[in-house]
C-alpha cells in the first residue's frame, strides 16, 4: 500500500486586518457623538447611510476627498460632515486588537513563521493602524494594502500580487480573513484559508499544520 503524501508544512500565515487582528468598530468612533438611534442606523447591516459602501471605494484606492464629495451629493450636507468626522477620527474605529492575536503572532515569530498582512484598507486611513498599535507593524513581515494596489479582495490579483510580492508558496500559507467570500477568493487561487473566528482557533489549526509548536512558547 503506498502512503499518502503529507500536506507540506505551513510556513507562512496571512492576516486580514479588521475582524482578525484589530477590533474595528464604526459605532465606537460615532458613540458620544451622536444620538444613540442614528448610530445604530449608520452601523445597521443594510448600511442605509451608506457608510460601508463609500468607505468600500476608498479601500478600492479612490482618495478621501472624491469620496466625501459623492457622498455629499447622495446624502446631503449634514450626513457627509458626520461621515467626514468618522474618516477623520478613523482611531476610535480601532478600539483593541482582537483578544489573543498579539499573542499569536509573537509565537509565530518565534516558531519561525512568516507573518504577512493582506487587507481591504484605504491607503489614506490605513497608517492610523500602526499608528494606533505599533507593535503590529514589528510583528507583520509585510503588508498589501487595497487602497494603495487599487487591487481588492475577494479578486484573485491582490492575492497573487501578495504570494509574488513576499516570495510565498501558495500551498505553504494559511489566509486567515473573517468574511467568506475573502477566504473563497484565496482558495481560489490555490491559498489555504480559514474563516477566522477567534485567536484560539486559528492558534489550533495552526498547531495542527505545524507552524505552531503543540505547546505555547
Amino acid at each position: 500500500m503506498t502512503d499518502t503524501p503529507a500536506s507540506p508544512r505551513c510556513t507562512d500565515v496571512v492576516f486580514d486586518f479588521c475582524g482578525v487582528l484589530i477590533d474595528w468598530q464604526c459605532a465606537a468612533c460615532l458613540r458620544g457623538h451622536l444620538p444613540d438611534a442614528l448610530v445604530e442606523r449608520i452601523c445597521a447591516d443594510d448600511d442605509p447611510y451608506g457608510f460601508f459602501r463609500y468607505e468600500d471605494l476608498m479601500d478600492r484606492g479612490q482618495d478621501f476627498a472624491d469620496v466625501l464629495a459623492r457622498y455629499r451629493d447622495e446624502f446631503g450636507d449634514d450626513m457627509a460632515r458626520i461621515f467626514d468626522y468618522y474618516i477623520r477620527h478613523y482611531g476610535d474605529a480601532l478600539p483593541r486588537l482582537v483578544p489573543g492575536m498579539r499573542g499569536l503572532l509573537e509565537d509565530l515569530h518565534a516558531a519561525g513563521t512568516g507573518v504577512w498582512g493582506l487587507t481591504n484598507w484605504s491607503h489614506e486611513t490605513f497608517p492610523v493602524a500602526y499608528e494606533r498599535y505599533p507593535r503590529l507593524a514589528e510583528l507583520l513581515d509585510g503588508v498589501v494594502v487595497s487602497g494603495v494596489e487599487k487591487m481588492h479582495k475577494p479578486n484573485a490579483d491582490i492575492y497573487e500580487l501578495t504570494l509574488r510580492r513576499f516570495g510565498l508558496d501558495a500551498a505553504r500559507c494559511l489566509f486567515f480573513d473573517d468574511t467568506a467570500a475573502n477566504v473563497e477568493g484565496a482558495r481560489a487561487i490555490g491559498m489555504p484559508a480559514s474563516r477566522f473566528t477567534d485567536a484560539q482557533s486559528a492558534r489550533e489549526e495552526l498547531v495542527s499544520l505545524g507552524a505552531l509548536p503543540a505547546h505555547r512558547s
